[in-house]
């Protein structure tokens, strides 16, 4: 057998001993990684669905422009209903905005009651609104919602226009509180892996000082710091790659389960993140854990060699 190989099953037997003689500490080491990895997985799913919801609702955006009515108070009313030669002019100018304009609805008072009595037939205040009580609108599709001020800026206060309404202002709302679920569960996943960091220092060290007269000897026939290193640090990647594992089943447990088979099912207004979100979460925190495994542990290690 060829010296690398010896050094080989030198190595890994060092490594097994390890494990084995504190299979307790392994194990929550293991569980540890597992419970920190699988937040740190989720709230980087929760940032994929944020950006999900993002592009499928943005992209759905409209910018209303709502027309004055007889009852309408607001001073650009003033002068009563639209006209119908205000309403050609809006129209015109919209379409004179193209290509950032993509697309001009006209909706009528009838449309509008339409929709209304629709959307609250289950209401008993459908049966006290009449079509002469809602307004005519323009509904506006942009090819890119981002730039929707500039149709606000243009039509707002306008005689005739008694408002300008952009549905990403309260969707952006909606996003800020999501995103701040996601800080929260990543602020939280950041936590559990300061927790996880300490108790791979706190294992190093407790291994490293019930086998110091191994390391002793093993400096005193002349081992390198490296040599004396690799067991440990073998041992901590081996609970942050199977922690990793664990992690990673839990996001596909979320994924196929409790995201597509849950709540696509109740929620379908909306898309949800792919499997491939799942896969690179996994590999973040499979590659996250295995860093912090080697770090924590070359760090845990250095006092003990220097026996």
């Amino acid at each position: 057998m060829s010296p690398f190989m010896t050094r080989v099953r030198f190595v890994l037997g060092e490594v097994w001993q390890g494990i084995s003689r504190s299979i307790t500490l392994t194990i929550a080491l293991i569980a540890t990684f597992a419970i920190s990895l699988s937040l740190l997985g989720v709230s980087l799913l929760v940032g994929s669905q944020v950006n999900e919801m993002k592009d499928y609702w943005f992209d759905k955006v409209e910018v209303s422009i709502f027309l004055c009515t007889s009852g309408s108070d607001t001073p650009s009313c003033a002068s009563g209903p639209a006209t119908e030669e205000q309403k050609s002019q809006i129209r015109t100018d919209l379409e004179a905005m193209q290509p950032l304009v993509a697309e001009i609805f006209f909706e009528s008072q009838q449309d509008a009651y339409d929709r209304f009595v629709e959307r609250f037939k289950a209401s008993p205040i459908s049966a006290n609104v009449t079509p002469d009580q809602l307004p005519e609108s323009f509904r506006i599709k942009l090819s890119n919602p981002e730039e929707f001020t500039t149709v606000v800026n243009q039509f707002l206060s306008r005689p005739g226009i008694e408002a300008v309404r952009d549905q990403r202002a309260t969707l952006s709302k909606l996003f800020s509180v999501l995103g701040g679920l996601q800080a929260l569960a990543f602020g939280f996943a950041v936590t559990m892996l300061v927790v996880t960091s300490l108790l791979v220092g706190n294992t190093i060290r407790v291994t490293a000082y019930a086998r110091r007269r191994e390391i002793g000897i093993m400096r005193l026939v002349g081992a390198s710091k490296m040599a004396l290193r690799l067991p440990f640090l073998l041992e901590a990647i081996f609970g942050a790659l199977v922690g990793g594992i664990f992690a990673t089943l839990i996001l596909s447990v979320i994924k196929g389960y409790l995201v597509d088979q849950v709540i696509a099912t109740s929620f379908t207004f909306t898309s949800f993140f792919g499997w491939g979100s799942v896969v690179s979460a996994s590999l973040i925190c499979i590659v996250s854990g295995t860093l912090l495994a080697f770090i924590t542990a070359w760090f845990g290690i250095a006092k003990h060699l220097k026996v």
